[in-house]
């Protein structure tokens, strides 16, 4: 009987845990100042499901990478805003002009990592020098749509800076568009990459491969198409993998 009741209130607590963090996510995607183009994407985006599965809460010390116009961040930040903290790194003008000074954001810390994100005349790919993100033991890293910009120098990069970034069993989330295996690079796989190739990526930069989830997968895209074409934009089929450091 004992261990049944103890086995039942450790089973309540995690439910109850849960439906708090999926309560503040969801807080964050219905608050009032969130940009009509943003909660149109939802649909497509799928936040709440996407972070279920990665594994966020709300005490957790979370470093989002190349955060963009700050779509994630700006339900990141609110999530973690009370008992977590939010950090981003690397491409972060935009989130510093138009986010962090915004009322209920002043909690992002944005990390200077001096990463000289460029590209180059000419280049497909971004470049980076050699950086470091300057905390540790961290939760989780997260980059969404991000990985398919630069070369594998850069890549091998990112993943062993957010596996130093990381504590032992932190998580590293990636989601991006995905590549057919294997093809050769041209003018409309350019914003996709190989997800076998990620996975082999990262586990050289020490992660543990933990889970994938067919989330975002689309039946009907082709997988042929620039990701900014009309016919594809908004229905991209991605992958979202979940990496671990030991």
């Amino acid at each position: 009987m004992r261990i049944f009741l103890a086995t039942f209130l450790v089973a309540a607590s995690t439910f109850a845990a849960a439906g708090e963090i999926d309560a503040k996510v969801e807080a964050a995607m219905t608050a009032e100042g969130r940009p009509e183009a943003d909660i149109a994407r939802d649909r497509n985006r799928m936040p709440l499901r996407t972070l279920q599965f990665l594994g966020l809460e709300d005490d957790m010390r979370v470093l989002e990478l190349l955060p963009g116009g700050g779509w994630y961040t700006r339900i990141l930040a609110p999530v973690l805003a009370e008992n977590g903290q939010l950090y981003v790194a690397i491409g972060t003008g935009r989130v510093r002009d138009n986010i962090a000074t915004l009322p209920g954001f002043d909690n992002i810390e944005i990390l200077e990592t001096e990463d000289n994100l460029r590209r180059p005349p000419g280049a497909r790919l971004y470049v980076m020098d050699e950086f470091d993100f300057g905390v540790s033991d961290l939760d989780m890293v997260l980059t969404f749509r991000n990985v398919h910009n630069f070369g594998e120098e850069g890549r091998m990069m990112m993943h062993r800076q957010a596996f130093a970034a990381l504590k032992s069993g932190g998580i590293y989330g990636v989601v991006d568009h995905t590549q057919r295996h294997m093809e050769p690079d041209n003018n409309e796989n350019r914003r996709r990459i190989d997800p076998v190739l990620v996975i082999k990526e990262a586990q050289a930069a020490g992660f543990e491969f933990v889970d994938y989830s067919n989330l975002h997968y689309r039946a009907d895209d082709e997988l042929i198409y620039e990701v900014g074409r009309r016919s594809v934009s908004g229905n991209t089929d991605r992958f979202t993998f979940k990496f671990r450091k030991p």
